[in-house]
């Protein structure tokens, strides 16, 4: 079978990568030169574990391959992808110019029956713009060629991706044909093999379930936020809280980590592309909204906290950073609560020195030279007046103690995911703060 995909980005080159690992001829298309001579030479443009090998090994056996020409990347294909970015616009709704720049390319260029695969996060009703505008093409070249559409969200997790594709909790596929379910069926026969559950529905509501479900997930992540900074009012701890709820088998104990709010390319994007697609529909989304407001105050915890410790003065202060990316396993720094942090921290004239595994050069993209990158963990706070830990890499989890306190000018931690034991880290002298730890 084959299938392309347009759009190398961070769900196009997984999605292609892990098809091409299940027997699929995979051709991968992008606008992009520069990108494509980097895909074809095994270098992968962004940072997810797995992907860079399984990646080399399906282009070594001719699977998959990349190109900069749409028409010789959908030719003899059954089905294309379009998995190109839907950034939010000034009002919160998902730009849907670059998917319907590819619905023009498609019309243009396809020369037989094909199904045409929305991948993207995008607004319920864009499976009908893409094949009016794919259809408005054809018209133009006075040929009727036959196409269908189907909608087939993606549910990956950054950091997890190849093992989210390859073993996923579901996949959902949205149809109005027979023959376009026909061809899903065959693309995704390994996985229906393995019996991961395929869910066939109609294109509007499978649109609607990747929004449903990532609102639902900020939902739980804003919720455990606004009982922990409760329990910091209350003297309760938000770690016995959070296991006494999600000891109920009707809650779960799942996305119920407290922290400095959620970020990334999906909650804030989607959250904000729901509720405005429920606007135009006259609806108001009142729980979804509220998750968003929690969200907003959320980001600022740590700051009203470290201002308060040292009396509402941080000028000059050294601040150390661990963490930049928005979660672990990721350099992706999109919404980061690290980076807003940081931009809060130097609009108070504080000093930063920052430190992720992997997010550095991306930080240096965007923060430029405001604040100093640290070799390593350690590095970023010596002489600190603090250190604020924002992103829950591996490596943080058991630190050097006696080395952080050799390092630091004041040994005070701020703990923005609640990986270390309080009792362990004010038995070696330190002062600490947690996220509704009391």
């Amino acid at each position: 079978m084959k299938i392309a995909v347009i759009g190398t980005g961070y769900v196009g080159l997984v999605t292609g990568t892990c098809f091409a690992e299940t027997g699929v001829t995979v051709t991968c298309v992008d606008v992009d030169d520069n990108k494509i001579r980097l895909l074809k030479d095994g270098t992968v443009p962004i940072y997810e574990p797995g992907l860079e090998t399984m990646m080399r090994r399906n282009i070594d056996k001719g699977r998959l391959k990349f190109t900069n020409d749409i028409r010789k990347g959908i030719e003899d294909a059954e089905a294309v992808f379009i998995a190109v970015g839907t950034p939010p616009g000034e009002d919160g709704s998902a730009d849907l110019k670059h998917v319907l720049n590819v619905a023009r390319e498609i019309g243009r260029s396809i020369g037989d029956y094909i199904v045409v695969v929305i991948k993207s996060t995008v607004p319920v009703g864009t499976s009908q713009k893409v094949e009016a505008v794919i259809a408005e093409e054809l018209e133009k070249r006075g040929n009727d060629i036959k196409f269908d559409m189907a909608s087939n969200p993606e549910f990956l997790k950054e950091g997890s991706a190849v093992e989210d594709f390859l073993k996923p909790d579901r996949i959902v596929i949205g149809t109005s044909t027979p023959e376009a379910a026909e061809i899903m069926k065959k693309l995704y026969k390994p996985f229906l093999l393995n019996n991961h559950p395929i869910l066939f529905m109609d294109i509007k509501s499978a649109e609607i379930t990747k929004y449903a479900a990532n609102a639902m997930l900020a939902t739980r992540i804003s919720f455990i936020n606004e009982i922990a900074n409760l329990c910091d009012l209350l003297g309760a701890d938000i770690s016995y809280v959070r296991k006494g709820i999600g000891s109920d088998s009707r809650i779960g104990n799942k996305f119920l980590y407290p922290g400095t709010g959620y970020g990334g390319s999906c909650f804030p994007k989607d959250v904000k592309a729901l509720i405005k697609t429920a606007e135009e529909q006259g609806y108001s989304l009142n729980v979804v909204k509220a998750v968003e407001k929690a969200n907003e105050y959320q980001k600022s915890v740590l700051i009203r906290k470290l201002m308060k410790h040292f009396h509402n003065n941080l000028k000059n202060k050294s601040i150390g950073i661990w963490g930049l990316a928005f979660k672990p396993q990721t350099d992706d720094i999109r919404e980061s609560s690290s980076i807003f942090l940081i931009n809060m921290l130097l609009k108070e004239g504080a000093k930063v020195k920052a430190y992720d595994p992997a997010a550095m050069d991306e930080a240096r993209k965007m923060l430029g030279d405001r604040i100093t990158y640290a070799s390593g963990q350690y590095d970023a706070i010596n002489g600190a007046d603090a250190l604020a830990l924002m992103t829950e890499w591996p490596e943080f989890r058991i630190p050097d103690l006696h080395l952080m306190a050799a390092r630091m000018k004041e040994k005070v931690i701020f703990d923005g995911r609640n990986i270390f034991e309080p009792a362990e880290i004010k038995e070696a002298g330190f002062v600490y703060y947690g996220i509704g730890r009391g």
